[in-house]
């Protein structure tokens, strides 16, 4: 891969230039942004149950139209070719192609993929298509969702009718979307969908999806073309202890294996860490986790793709105290964090973004350099990174964001650094395209490099995207 070149990642009176094959591009999912819920055979997700019980979801929203790409997606691929991005991160809605989470695929859900990829070639914007993004058919949920060992079956199986119907057109895919949210806050601390609260079925959870991504890794390659890549979505946590004393050290170590090496341990080394097992021993004895399956879960990848917004805070609890959960996950009487009863979060001082997390390029180079360390020779991308702030329009309806324009810089120049240090990163995915649900937070936070008015689903590019369409250009980051 080509060295990066002008100036470093320390000057930042210097443009810094990325490498010549660099993905510049956006990402959305299907849930967030599709609607036409009830159209073309789609049947109910999770989402669709959870977002529609009163009191989950903030204002009451659900995303039934969210922003009607379903039906708008040509003027949405119009606007990404506008901006000059050269690929496009979206998510295949489960039950829209295999409603019921088994059997034959539904045609009319696989045609409107297809159009969709069309479209973004005839535009000359690469597709990277990811398989599960959170939105599971309410079926198999109701027949033991993500806990149940079946369920990692029903995914491979829905993978091999995807790659089949898509596998002409899309090169680059990806088996599962941040699973750590999957299994911890659906079934954990119930702030997502299907919103259960059980800290075993949360592991059982985690390890079904760690099968479920082997098992579709095989049905991915035994029905693409050779020259596919197919790699797995993670948000790791850059996990900090709040001081240097031994506890918060401790504290940062179990957090770690947590949110980060109860998915690497099998997917990148075909095992888990024993004291991931003996942090939840009084949990659980992992008998749900049969012999072989973390090998399994181990299948050569192409690439691994991180997601990263904000760093992770911890200590240990004082005796005798509740331990503050200050994780920027939610507000919920049950913790995602099974195992970790007497650990601390805490967001640090300094400024944040309206989701109040806060702003620390430093921890997406730590993350990047990680995983160059760990699976050295695998290529890198971010597919997520953003910042939610609020926003109105100006006198002439023109949106302007200089918060989000300076995070996307800064985070920039964190990946531009760890390409420096040796980092094979091969593209970067600006969270979000558009403004969108964003889920249990509803309608209310707004990420879009694009603002959205869905009353009029009218689509307004904020200076951020202008931004960001130079940078996507050029290849080159200007100076701050």
């Amino acid at each position: 891969m080509p060295s990066v070149q002008a100036g470093s990642a320390t000057d930042t009176a210097a443009p810094l230039r990325f490498p010549s094959r660099f993905l510049w591009g956006a990402a959305t999912s299907a849930y967030q942004i599709e609607g036409a819920v009830r159209e073309g055979g789609r049947t109910p997700s999770i989402w669709d149950t959870y977002s529609h019980t009163p009191g989950r979801v903030a204002g009451g929203d659900t995303g039934d139209v969210a922003c009607d790409h379903y039906h708008r997606y040509r003027e949405d691929v119009a606007l990404m070719a506008g901006l000059g991005l050269g690929a496009y991160r979206f998510s295949v809605s489960w039950p829209r192609v295999q409603p019921t989470g088994r059997g034959p695929a539904a045609q009319r859900g696989l045609d409107f993929y297809r159009a969709l990829a069309d479209e973004l070639l005839g535009a000359g914007i690469t597709p990277l298509l990811t398989l599960y993004h959170w939105d599971l058919p309410q079926e198999v949920e109701d027949e033991g969702g993500w806990p149940a060992r079946e369920t990692a079956h029903r995914f491979a199986e829905y993978a091999g009718l995807v790659a089949e119907a898509l596998g002409d057109r899309v090169e680059m895919w990806t088996t599962l979307n941040e699973p750590w949210c999957s299994a911890f806050l659906g079934y954990g601390s119930g702030v997502h969908a299907p919103g259960r609260t059980d800290p075993v079925a949360a592991l059982r959870a985690a390890h079904h999806l760690n099968l479920g991504h082997g098992l579709a890794v095989q049905a991915l390659r035994a029905a693409l073309p050779g020259s596919a890549q197919v790699s797995v979505s993670l948000n790791p946590a850059a996990v900090r202890p709040r001081t240097g004393a031994p506890a918060d050290r401790d504290a940062a170590r179990r957090i770690d294996a947590l949110a980060t090496r109860v998915f690497t341990g099998p997917m990148l080394h075909g095992r888990y860490d024993a004291d991931l097992l003996e942090d939840t021993a009084r949990l659980t004895d992992w008998s749900f986790v049969r012999g072989g399956d973390p090998a399994l879960a181990h299948q050569p990848l192409d690439g691994i793709c991180l997601n990263y917004y904000t760093p992770t805070v911890v200590s240990a609890a004082p005796p005798g105290t509740a331990p503050e959960r200050n994780d920027g996950h939610g507000g919920s009487a049950h913790s995602p964090w099974p195992g970790a009863d007497r650990v601390a979060f805490h967001q640090p001082p300094g400024s944040r973004t309206a989701m109040g997390w806060s702003i620390d390029p430093g921890g997406l180079a730590e993350l990047l350099l990680r995983f160059h360390r760990e699976a050295p020779g695998t290529p890198l991308y971010v597919t997520e990174n953003g910042a939610c702030y609020p926003d109105t329009p100006d006198a002439e309806g023109r949106f302007h964001d200089p918060e989000r324009v300076s995070y996307l810089q800064r985070h920039l120049r964190a990946v531009h650094r760890a390409v420096a240090e040796g980092a094979d990163v091969r593209g970067y995915f600006a969270w979000s395209l558009l403004d969108n649900f964003e889920w249990a937070w509803g309608y209310d936070k707004r990420f879009g490099l694009v603002h959205v008015d869905y009353p009029t689903q009218r689509r307004t590019p904020r200076s951020s995207a202008a931004w960001y369409a130079r940078v996507a250009r050029s290849g080159e980051l200007p100076p701050e």
